[in-house]
C-alpha cells in the first residue's frame, strides 16, 4: 500500500525502510526511515472520518494560529507532498498524510505512574489554553455528534426497541442502571444550554497514547489530531478520568480489579487545572468529577447498545463481549460516584491553593 504513496512525497522506495508503527485501531500507521530523516505515514480511515479534508483544514487553521500566537509550541503538522498538498489521495487506497517523526519521543499505551497522568493532563490542558483566543466555530466537525450524550441515549433506546427479549432479560440489571442514571444525560443537556460552559478547541480523545513523551517521560506535545473539534472541557477531562484512574481497561472481565486511584485523579487535576483553571468558569470547575461520570456513562451506553444490536459497531471476540464491556464501565462509574464528594474536594482544594493571596 505505502509503495504507491511514498513517491508522491518525492521518496525513492528503494532507499526507505518502512515499519508498521503503533497500536492504533482506526488509522493504519507506518514509520518511514529515509537516509536523512524519519517520518510517520498514516492512512486515514475514511469509513470513520468521512471528510478527511476537514481534518486537514482544521490542522492548517490551528497551525497558523499557534505559529503566530505561540511560536515555541510543538504542534505536529503534515509534510506537504510534491504537489504542495497536506493530503495524498490514491485511488482505491484512500487518503494519506505524513508527519515528521519527533526525535527522542515515544508513546505509551497504559498509564503506569501519576507523573505520566500529570504530564498528559498538562499537555491537553496547555493545548486548549493556548487556543483560548481562537474562534473554534471555524473548525469543522470531523465526527459529528461524537460526544453528544443525548444522541447516545437515544441510540440506546432505539436498540432497546428492537432487541430480543432474551438479550433484554440477560442485560436487565445493566439496562436498569442506565435508566436509573438518566440524570447524567439531563446534566449534559443543561451544560449545552448554559453560558457558563464554553465551547473550546477540544481534542476529544485524550488517552495516554495521544501524548508524545521524551526519554524522561516528560510531555512534548499532543498527537492524533483527527478528533479536534469544538467541544466542552468535559470531553477531554472525562476521557482522562475514564482511562487513567483505573488500573485496568474496559476489557477487564474481573471487575474486582476496577478501582478509582485517587492519586491518579489528583494528578489529572494538577496537570489540567495547572494550565486551565483561569480559563474555566466556576460552574465548569464544579463539574470536574461530572466530566468523568459523563464519559464513563456514555461509553457504557454505547457498549450496551451495541450488545443489544448484535455487536454491529464494536464487534465481539467472545459471547457477550460488549455486555462485559458495558458492565465494566458501569462498575467504574459506580465507584466514581461513591467517591464523588471527596474527589470534588480535591479539585476545590487545588483551586483554592492556586489562588493569589
Amino acid at each position: 500500500m505505502w509503495q504507491k504513496v511514498l513517491p508522491a512525497y518525492g521518496f525513492n522506495i528503494k532507499n526507505c525502510t518502512v515499519q508498521s508503527f503503533g497500536n492504533g485501531l482506526i488509522n493504519s500507521t507506518w514509520r518511514v526511515i529515509t537516509p536523512s530523516k524519519t517520518f510517520i505515514l498514516q492512512r486515514i480511515n475514511h469509513h470513520i472520518f468521512k471528510n478527511p479534508q476537514a481534518i486537514a483544514n482544521n490542522i492548517k487553521l490551528l497551525a497558523a494560529y499557534l505559529t503566530t500566537n505561540a511560536p515555541g509550541y510543538e504542534f505536529t503538522t503534515p509534510v506537504k507532498n510534491i504537489s504542495g498538498k497536506e493530503l495524498e489521495y490514491e485511488a482505491g487506497l484512500g487518503y494519506f498524510r505524513m508527519y515528521p517523526f519527533v526525535a527522542g519521543s515515544h508513546t505509551i499505551d497504559v498509564v503506569n505512574s501519576t507523573s505520566q497522568a500529570f504530564e498528559a493532563a498538562r499537555q491537553f490542558g496547555k493545548f486548549t489554553r493556548l487556543l483560548a483566543g481562537f474562534d473554534c466555530t471555524k473548525l469543522q466537525e470531523t465526527l459529528p455528534d461524537f460526544h453528544n450524550l443525548s444522541l447516545r441515549y437515544q441510540q440506546f433506546e432505539n436498540a432497546l426497541a428492537v432487541a430480543s427479549a432474551t438479550d433484554i432479560e440477560e442485560a436487565k440489571e445493566s439496562i436498569e442502571f442506565i435508566k436509573a442514571n438518566y440524570h447524567l444525560t439531563q446534566i449534559f443537556e443543561t451544560i449545552t444550554k448554559s453560558d457558563a460552559f464554553k465551547k473550546r478547541v477540544t481534542h476529544h480523545d485524550t488517552k495516554i497514547s495521544n501524548i508524545l513523551l521524551n526519554d524522561n517521560d516528560k510531555g512534548l506535545c499532543i498527537i492524533d489530531l483527527d478528533t479536534i473539534m469544538p467541544g466542552y472541557f468535559i470531553s477531554d477531562v472525562g476521557d482522562m478520568i475514564r482511562t487513567y484512574v483505573s488500573p485496568v481497561s474496559e476489557e477487564e472481565k474481573d471487575f474486582t480489579k476496577i478501582e478509582i486511584r485517587e492519586d491518579y485523579f489528583v494528578a489529572i487535576v494538577q496537570g489540567y487545572l495547572g494550565e486551565m483553571q483561569y480559563e474555566l468558569s466556576k460552574a465548569e470547575i464544579e463539574h470536574f468529577v461530572y466530566a468523568g461520570q459523563f464519559m464513563i456513562y456514555m461509553q457504557a451506553l454505547r457498549f450496551l447498545a451495541d450488545h443489544l444490536m448484535k455487536d454491529v459497531y464494536y464487534g465481539a471476540s467472545y459471547p457477550n463481549h460488549n455486555l462485559f464491556r458495558a458492565n465494566n464501565q458501569i462498575t467504574l462509574l459506580k465507584k466514581l460516584m461513591e467517591k464523588e464528594t471527596q474527589l470534588q474536594q480535591q479539585v476545590t482544594s487545588f483551586v483554592q491553593k492556586a489562588l493569589p493571596n
